[in-house]
């Protein structure tokens, strides 16, 4: 019986020599991939539907060899693809995926554990409270804050103000629910003008609809202005309104001003307001000691989240959620049906703080990391960003037919063409559009673009883990030949 059995599991998955082999090869080409980087276009050159149009409409009725699958894979996946790990993009926030990681990934999917209890999974819930400790060491936060991990800022966000419209608990909305209710007051959350969107989304998510939101003016700096917050609040208590969160961000997405998060924090406080603080990117600058000082007031905050996937060489996805009140978060999404009841004594189930039942090991890649790097390590690279962000905005500034259009906090570089400096708006945005789009279509470097104080603007982010000085330089005189061509 042992055979047979033996036998039948020989066959229910890839042989291991074959296993051994793909192996192999695989790592092989992730090698051969990750030192050809800069030979790839950044951006694909294909149009929507064209990877749809070159695959077959129905699976096969017969397994295929693998060396077939990694040919598709090769000629019809890998030109289609946007190199988030090129040293040429520079749009958005990158997120690079480091060797350390890649490996954690391998072995997350190789054991397919699911955290949901501890019991199913006591190594994921505490290596996730060893890893989160650890990072909350480097980035400052004091041992007031508890830790979780998500999959990216938009779910973390969400749970902070989930949790903050628990926190007013005499509304019974997890009993009651909010619709047709004529006792319950209109709530309403207030962030900068310049916040994320993920914040819109959260309050859609959660039916508070997006005349739930109150958006803060910002001032020359794109900062949240705190006497226009307690303004708003004033306001909207007169019109019977329950203030009930405050959002503030420590590199916004458009430009990464910091918000006055001490001032913001005082208001809060004063009002009972729960206050969340976005650094999802920005906020890994807070391992360099020189760069403490963004975390300011952060000590006086509900919740807070940074996304290592952002800017510490993490593979995509893992978010970091901290927050001073876990009994608030536990309380509004815990729901324990007897089938997941287990008899494990003070262990924490890490399901109880969240919408989600299933969790990956994520906290096994940013422990390979941070053990791989070292916190030196981590702020070396960083620190190089910081740099090379310095270089570019240099050259920026050199150069009369560009202008600044904001104050660099951190390692983005918001900016736009103008050699006539023209005050027309009109023509200067339709100008760095052509321009934006003759950069990118060069395939050699990826940037993004955004509106502040409804200017359009190009952005040049500096968070590439392959990204050196060469590439740096390269991008500004790619920039500036086509800006020139646009002039001439």
């Amino acid at each position: 019986m042992n055979f047979i059995r033996d036998d039948l599991i020989a066959k229910a998955d890839m042989p291991d020599e074959e296993f051994r082999k793909i192996g192999y090869k695989l790592i092989d080409w992730i090698i051969e991939y990750r030192n050809a980087l800069g030979n790839y276009p950044v951006v694909p050159d294909v149009q929507p539907g064209d990877v749809i149009d070159s695959l077959p409409a129905s699976p096969p009725h017969k397994g295929e060899s693998f060396e077939e699958i990694l040919i598709d894979f090769r000629e019809r996946i890998v030109p289609a693809v946007t190199h988030w790990n090129h040293p040429g993009f520079f749009a958005y926030f990158n997120s690079t995926s480091s060797a350390p990681g890649i490996f954690a990934e391998l072995l997350c999917a190789a054991m397919n554990v699911n955290g949901m209890l501890w019991k199913t999974g006591p190594a994921v819930t505490e290596l996730e409270t060893v890893t989160l400790n650890w990072l909350k060491q480097m980035l400052g936060l004091d041992n007031s804050f508890w830790g979780i991990i998500y999959d990216t800022a938009s779910t973390s966000s969400l749970h902070a103000i989930a949790a903050a419209r628990e926190y007013h608990a005499g509304l019974m909305i997890r009993e009651k629910g909010m619709p047709g209710r004529n006792d319950l007051k209109r709530l309403r959350l207030y962030c900068s003008e310049e916040a994320h969107s993920s914040i819109d989304k959260a309050v859609i998510t959660l039916g508070l609809g997006l005349e739930g939101i109150r958006k803060i003016p910002s001032d020359s700096q794109l900062r949240m202005i705190p006497s226009e917050l307690e303004n708003a609040i004033d306001d909207d208590k007169r019109k019977g309104f329950l203030p009930f969160c405050a959002v503030a961000t420590i590199g916004t997405t458009s430009a990464t001003s910091i918000d006055p998060v001490e001032e913001i924090a005082a208001i809060c406080n004063k009002e009972n307001i729960w206050l969340h603080v976005d650094a999802a990117h920005a906020g890994t600058a807070a391992i360099l000691p020189e760069m403490r000082w963004i975390m300011s007031g952060v000590e006086k905050a509900d919740s807070f989240v940074i996304n290592p996937h952002k800017w510490m060489f993490t593979p995509v996805d893992l978010s970091a959620f901290y927050t001073r009140k876990p009994e608030v978060l536990k309380r509004a999404f815990s729901l324990v049906p007897e089938y997941l009841k287990t008899q494990t004594g003070k262990a924490e189930n890490l399901m109880d703080y969240g919408m989600q039942l299933g969790r990956r090991f994520r906290a096994l890649k940013l422990w390979f990391i941070i053990r791989y790097f070292g916190v030196d390590g981590l702020a070396a690279r960083i620190r190089e960003h910081f740099r090379l962000a310095k270089i570019f905005k240099e050259m920026i500034e050199s150069d009369s037919k560009f202008e600044l259009m904001a104050p660099m906090p951190f390692t983005t570089i918001c900016f736009r063409f103008n050699p006539a400096k023209s005050e027309v708006e009109a023509h200067l945005e339709k100008l760095n559009n052509t321009l934006l789009n003759k950069i990118n279509t060069s395939g050699k470097i990826f940037i993004s673009h955004t509106r502040l104080k409804s200017k359009f603007v190009l952005r040049f982010s500096v968070s590439g883990l392959f990204t050196g000085e060469e590439d740096v330089k390269n991008a500004f005189g790619l920039i500036k030949g086509k800006a020139n061509e646009l002039s001439q």
